[in-house]
């Protein structure tokens, strides 16, 4: 009997869920396999350094199996894909928006909470979005927020207040198509570190789960509510420690004596499914 592939049955279980949502968004296999060739080329070239030399595509083709054609076909594409882009922002802009409105004093009541704010006027609604979000309007940062409830309005004095300390847009936005893969990307390079700290002497980042698999169905509902609101918690303690030391927030300016930034943070996800539910893979 053929022994399974470890790393196959892994692989599996991850693009097993990826097909579905990469179906329901209408990506077909030619256009993912085009993207996997691509990541294949990037890293190749990028995250295998050979001493001092600088990677070649003979190297690169050697490396995944690609012809050298497909990879300076690829390479290619990258250039042109890095070439004149503006610096990505690692959180979306409504996300920055809600965090300067937590952390920023300014905008802050006597308590320390965020205020209610006005639309317009002297460190209004529209004065936040300005700091934390550049050139976008204000009016459809405040669509947006008002549309998925993390911010509601007064109704007595018509002032903006802050609902909730995050933001999640709904639904297969391109907001949320962007989470989707900042996610799964950290998750993923998160455990790859693990796997080789022992070889790079690099000690293991933070890396937990918690499982059972014979849960009663009637338990389910308050566990749903229970995990949400300590996790919330938990997530809104750490962002009050770490939050104050964004550079945005702090004032200061990026590349400054104390060295290049550092992107970094915590996630916590809620995953359930009915048990023994097992893809097949091989």
């Amino acid at each position: 009997m053929k022994k399974t592939n470890p790393l196959h049955q892994a692989l599996f279980r991850i693009l097993r869920p990826l097909a579905r949502l990469l179906l329901r968004n209408g990506i077909p296999f030619g256009e993912f396999s085009e993207l996997v060739k691509r990541a294949y080329v990037e890293a190749a070239l990028e995250d295998f350094p050979d001493g001092r030399r600088k990677p070649t595509d003979s190297r690169a083709a050697v490396m995944t199996g690609l012809t050298r054609k497909e990879v300076k076909r690829q390479r290619e594409i990258l250039a042109g894909e890095h070439t004149g882009t503006r610096d990505v922002l690692h959180t979306n802009r409504a996300s920055r928006v809600v965090s300067g409105w937590v952390h920023d004093a300014a905008f802050q009541a006597g308590d320390g909470e965020p205020d209610m704010l006005a639309f317009d006027g002297p460190l209004s609604f529209s004065e936040l979005v300005k700091r934390y979000s550049g050139d976008m309007p204000p009016r459809a940062v405040l669509d947006e927020l008002l549309r998925v409830g993390v911010v509601s309005v007064d109704g007595e004095s018509g002032r903006l207040v802050l609902q909730q300390r995050a933001y999640v847009p709904a639904g297969d936005s391109e907001e949320m198509l962007q989470i989707f893969g900042e996610d799964v990307s950290d998750l993923i390079a998160t455990i790859d570190h693990n796997l080789v700290s022992d070889e790079t002497g690099q000690p293991p980042l933070f890396q937990r789960t918690l499982t059972y698999n014979n849960i009663p169905p009637e338990v389910m509902e308050r566990w749903r509510r229970h995990a949400a609101a300590q996790s919330q918690a938990l997530l809104e303690q750490l962002d009050k420690w770490l939050g104050p030391h964004d550079r945005d927030i702090a004032g200061q300016k990026s590349g400054s004596e104390s060295g290049d930034p550092v992107r970094t943070g915590v996630s916590i996800f809620f995953f359930e499914e009915p048990a023994g539910k097992e893809p097949k893979g091989d």
